[in-house]
């Protein structure tokens, strides 16, 4: 053989066999390679009652019918190493899922790719010496708030108790006490997260602290989170529940809403009111959630709602973990639904009618277009975020989220939820149009003078998939330098769906 064809022949095989390994690695299928290499990690196919139990556990039926070609159950944060490890020798996409809140299609969910789902990651261990509570990312928050009944303190967790943890925590978290204490994720005194690189480390103040504050509303851009270790807060017996109003009273629904947001200076009192339209027929009605730290509310902090006749009333002193789990109630099931959010600035009281009610009106036409859907409900819940949050918040070092104390300002939840998904094109559109069309009413509003001009980014818990996350942010350059340090490659950019930095 000529020097020439023996190079030819090496360059044969060189390609031929670098072609191979390269289809391989290309061609690993997680899941039965996971099932063969990894049997102590639970590995749930289609044919598995447990695979459709866990895909049930979705807030939105359009998360629960993507099939995922399996369902990944790690117990540890080392098996979730393990499992990134393989996702590392592929290019399969995939998902990670906590509570299974988020309505985003591809957040928490997968069709065709495999699904790590952190249900067995469910620890609540509170250690009364440090007054702090070890929570895995599995959990919802009414497994958290059951568990710390009897201690005498408390974690901020998600208003209603079927809130996931994970999802909650790494998006900001707002809750019901966070007048007092400022955002959930202020509280994270130190996660174990797993890399992108399957490296498991600790991120708190004394290590990894670029990773710990990263985590603090920047959701999954950092790494699989597998435990949280939280500061918790005295909690005795609260007051609340839900009062029922019909439409007619939304003129002064929203009086007392913004003057809420403005005058209330008691720290311990939360509200989430919100309007509904619903049916061919537009019935319009308000639920207004109640909370106070305490068995019993001072009369004047809710005075303006009290004076509004309701038609039903619930509120009364209970434990806080009844009143999460009272408010599960209310979280719609079996339906399609989307989540979408703007940020508005709080008006004065002198044009705060005008402000609020042109809204309302801006909501109210697009919710109104989708009323003949099938099982159509639209939702609009105004979210207060005075000062006071912001200024707790920043007692803490802040988060992610860089609202300033400068405004006392709203945070307005966008819901729209309906039966079939023949008719996702028309709720995608009318999701669309009413964010859209809000923050036009708001931006006019500032531009006529009626409004402050005023930092105003989005809450990451309450994003639909197309809003700019992190465009709305001023800090977003210090994110993207720290994600570059944890995940160089843009692993979870490339393999995951979700606010990507």
């Amino acid at each position: 053989m000529s020097f020439v064809q023996t190079i030819r022949s090496s360059l044969y095989f060189f390609f031929v066999t670098s072609a191979f390994l390269f289809n391989s690695v290309h061609s690993v299928d997680t899941c039965s390679t996971i099932a063969r290499a990894h049997p102590e990690i639970s590995t749930l196919y289609s044919q598995l009652v447990e695979y459709n139990v866990t895909l049930k556990d979705y807030w939105s039926t359009a998360c629960s019918a993507l099939k995922p070609s399996c369902i990944l159950l790690p117990r540890s944060a080392q098996q979730v190493s393990d499992i990134l490890k393989v996702l590392g020798q592929n290019d399969e996409p995939f998902a990670v899922k906590s509570g299974g809140h988020s309505p985003n299609k591809y957040f928490a969910s997968i069709a065709g790719g495999p699904l790590i789902s952190t249900k067995l990651l469910n620890e609540v261990n509170y250690n009364a010496l440090t007054e702090t509570v070890r929570v895995g990312p599995g959990n919802h928050w009414h497994n958290v708030s059951f568990a710390m009944q009897g201690t005498g303190r408390n974690a901020i967790g998600g208003r209603m108790g079927d809130v996931g943890v994970g999802g909650y925590l790494l998006g900001g978290g707002l809750g019901f006490l966070s007048a007092e204490h400022g955002w959930a994720a202020n509280h994270i005194l130190e996660a174990e997260v797993v890399l992108a690189n399957a490296t498991i480390v600790k991120a708190s103040n004394t290590s990894n602290p670029d990773l710990l504050a990263a985590i603090k509303g920047g959701g999954g851009n950092f790494g699989i989170v597998t435990s949280f270790t939280l500061r918790t807060f005295p909690q005795d017996n609260v007051w609340g529940g839900i009062r029922l109003y019909t439409g007619g009273n939304t003129p002064a629904l929203l009086a007392a809403i913004r003057d809420y947001t403005e005058n209330n200076k008691d720290v311990k009192a939360g509200i989430i009111p919100t309007a509904e339209v619903t049916g061919a027929n537009f019935v319009n009605i308000w639920f207004v959630f109640f909370f106070y730290n305490g068995p019993k509310p001072p009369k004047d902090v809710f005075a303006k709602f009290m004076a509004i006749p309701s038609l039903v009333d619930t509120t009364k002193t209970r434990t806080y973990d009844d009143l999460v789990r009272f408010n599960n109630n209310f979280v719609i099931r079996n339906s399609i639904y989307t989540i979408a959010t703007e940020t508005m600035p709080l008006p004065n009281a002198t044009v705060g009618a005008e402000v609020m009610q042109g809204i309302y009106d801006t909501w109210h036409k697009v919710a109104t277009s989708v009323g003949r859907v099938p099982g159509a409900v639209a939702s609009i819940a105004w979210q207060p975020m005075p000062k006071a949050i912001i200024q707790a918040s920043n007692q803490y070092g802040g988060i992610v989220l860089d609202l300033d104390d400068s405004a006392d300002r709203i945070i307005i939840e966008l819901d729209y939820s309906y039966f079939n998904s023949a008719d996702d094109a028309q709720a995608e559109a009318a999701t669309v149009k009413t964010y859209t069309d809000i923050k036009d009413k708001v931006e006019g509003y500032i531009e006529a003078g009626k409004l402050p001009d005023v930092h105003l980014p989005l809450f990451m818990n309450d994003c639909y998939h197309r809003q700019d996350y992190w465009g709305r942010l001023k800090n977003k350059d210090r994110y993207m330098a720290i994600r570059e340090k944890v995940d160089p490659e843009g692993f979870w950019k490339k393999r995951t769906k979700g606010f990507a930095i």
